[in-house]
């Protein structure tokens, strides 16, 4: 017996699908005290882990001279959304060679093929009318 037979992972609509070089924004719901504010966390997705439990995925960033990173549950209630603003080119699933790196050693070239087919949505041709006889 495979426990994925009984337990069905729960899909977070609001995350699309993301893979390793992906330079994200991430929107958290964050409690303070009684009041509720949306969050965002912003770099570039290392790690992606599926599993029974659903999975996870870890996005790392730079801030202020040190490195930043946060792991998200896939079926975590706090992701609010998740953006992707680039694809990265990488021939890695995991990119912790990146931790070793500097700033600007660090930065990874766009995939353009997906990029250019989501910001350029195939156009239909007009249906020309027929003449009514």
């Amino acid at each position: 017996m495979d426990v994925r037979e009984f337990v069905k992972p729960k899909v977070n609509p609001s995350i699309p699908q993301i893979s390793p070089g992906d330079t994200i924004r991430v929107g958290l719901k964050a409690m303070e005290g009684d009041k509720e504010r949306l969050q965002h966390f912003q770099g570039v997705v290392i790690k992606m882990r599926r599993g029974v439990a659903g999975g996870s995925f870890t996005v790392r960033r730079v801030s202020y001279g040190i490195g930043v990173e946060r792991t998200f549950p896939f079926q975590s209630p706090y992701v609010q959304d998740v953006v992707v603003l680039r694809h990265g080119k990488v021939h890695r699933a995991k990119l912790y060679y990146i931790r070793r790196l500097s700033v600007k050693q660090a930065r990874l070239k766009e995939r353009r093929e997906r990029a250019l087919e989501q910001a350029m949505p195939q156009e239909e041709e007009p249906q020309k009318e027929q003449p009514s006889e």
